[in-house]
């Protein structure tokens, strides 16, 4: 029964992916961007499950698991980040990405105020792929995990079939299959991670005890902070920014973006953000909550991984066809967002890297097959947890593009060198940050993003500006 309930979600997820086709008009700009049609709510939907990945089912809930109460900065201060900077970029991102006929985001970073910056366009094609590649990667990875508890399989095999499922709807429909199998994707995710709770809340005895049980979990579980900060202000505040600037990361998170780009109008962005933060808040408390009820169901740490602990939850309390739906849930977030990635780094593989003018749609089916082929090596090669590969990715790619994207947002218009510079010094603060140990007490986006852009403004800018912007290509 579980087999049955969990293929009979993953058929219609496939089916719908499939039947998004019948919209399409064979266009590039179909495939990467669905002709820029896409309506508010479904934009916010879409964009919800996107970046509420295999990442929340997995690596948050396991997270949570570990460390308890800490772990809702991750979450929460992480939505307050992204919500700021939806304010100020999300229209003006759409807004340039029409103007500028941008089909990638790599080509809207490039062409921000009408100018062509070949080499930031490669450098931002390149960073794209690697770090999207893998961030895909730990999509599959989260997916293979569940299956590993429910059925025993290897890691690999869970990894090789949400890889051919995603790549059978995305070949077909482009981002427009991913955007409808998201929709229902996200119906999935609820009811799943909606159905743990209630179970989860039951088994401890209802919420009343579910509150009390929690304080005796271990004298820091319930800790808003990481006992190494202790209770140092500075430390405290800075470990809050350090989350707030991982989501004012996700204006770089080209995944997300390009469903606000796919919006039918600019003028319908305040109702796209309004559905994209009502279902992202609702399913980050819902996550939170599951995480805490599972420590108290499964008190041992020592005896598995934490990043398994809701597939074990599943399938200690849930009648077969309730798990093979909570295992779709699971496969649908990962799904959800490693389709959405893959199509990113089909659109920089194509439009950013070689770029050789209008290409074919079946260029960029090829691209995305070529993707998905290395993103599942990454998965079944990669030595690094769901939770720790997505901080590392959203990382690179805040640092490498939000600090550009905000300066261009305050209106600078700056020369190549200037853009190249900008990138290569706030992704080389982020990487140095993370080596260096930093990032237990302040997340590496943080740091990229404050001295990158005093770099540009006290060094990059009087060392290599000019009054007139330089084109390239």
């Amino acid at each position: 029964m579980i087999i049955t309930s969990f293929v009979i979600c993953l058929f219609l997820f496939v089916l719908i992916g499939a039947a998004s086709t019948l919209k399409s008009d064979k266009s590039n700009a179909d495939y990467l961007l669905a002709g820029r049609t896409v309506k508010p709510w479904l934009v916010g939907v879409s964009a919800m499950a996107t970046n509420n990945s295999g990442y929340l089912f997995i690596g948050a809930i396991g997270y949570t698991y570990a460390s308890g109460l800490e772990s809702l900065w991750v979450m929460f201060a992480w939505m307050a980040g992204d919500f700021m900077a939806s304010c100020f970029i999300h229209k003006r991102m759409r807004i340039v990405s029409n103007q500028q006929k941008s089909l990638s985001f790599g080509s809207m970073v490039a062409t921000w105020h009408g100018q062509h910056f070949k080499k930031v366009r490669i450098l931002a094609g390149i960073i794209t792929v690697v770090f999207l590649g893998a961030y895909a990667a730990a999509q599959f990875t989260a997916g293979s995990k569940a299956l590993y508890v429910v059925f025993g399989w290897d890691y690999g095999v869970g990894a090789f079939i949400g890889s051919v499922i995603v790549l059978i709807y995305c070949f077909a429909g482009g981002i427009r299959a991913t955007i409808w199998t998201d929709a229902a994707q996200t119906v999935v995710m609820f009811i799943a991670m909606a159905l743990m709770l209630v179970v989860g809340l039951n088994e401890v005895g209802g919420v009343e005890a579910f509150l009390l049980k929690l304080g005796d979990v271990s004298p820091t579980y319930l800790s808003l902070f990481p006992a190494n900060l202790e209770s140092r202000v500075w430390a405290i505040t800075l470990f809050i920014l350090g989350y707030v600037a991982g989501g004012i990361g996700i204006i770089a998170q080209p995944h997300v973006m390009i469903r606000f780009m796919a919006l039918d109008d600019s003028r319908h962005m305040r109702k796209a953000r309004a559905y994209y933060y009502g279902f992202y808040f609702s399913f980050c408390v819902l996550t939170f909550s599951v995480g805490l009820s599972a420590r108290l169901i499964l008190p041992d740490t020592s005896l598995f991984d934490s990043e398994l602990a809701l597939p074990m939850m599943a399938t200690m309390l849930l009648p077969e066809t309730l798990v093979g739906v909570v295992l779709a849930g699971i496969f649908a977030a990962s799904m959800s967002t490693a389709d959405s990635q893959l199509l990113g780094c089909s659109a920089a593989l194509t439009e950013d890297i070689v770029n050789r003018g209008e290409s074919s749609v079946w260029l960029k089916r090829s691209a995305t097959a070529t993707v998905t082929a290395i993103a599942l090596a990454i998965s079944l090669f990669g030595l690094e947890s769901v939770f720790a590969l997505v901080l590392y990715a959203w990382s690179v790619l805040a640092a490498a593009f939000a600090p550009l994207i905000i300066i261009y947002a305050c209106g600078a218009k700056l020369t190549e060198t200037e853009a190249l510079l900008v990138i290569l010094s706030c992704t080389a603060i982020a990487l140095g940050w993370r080596a260096l140990g930093l990032g237990a007490i302040v997340y590496e986006v943080a740091p990229a993003m404050f001295f990158g852009i005093l770099c540009y403004v006290f060094l990059i800018k009087p060392l290599f500006g000019s009054s007139t912007v330089q084109s390239s290509g």
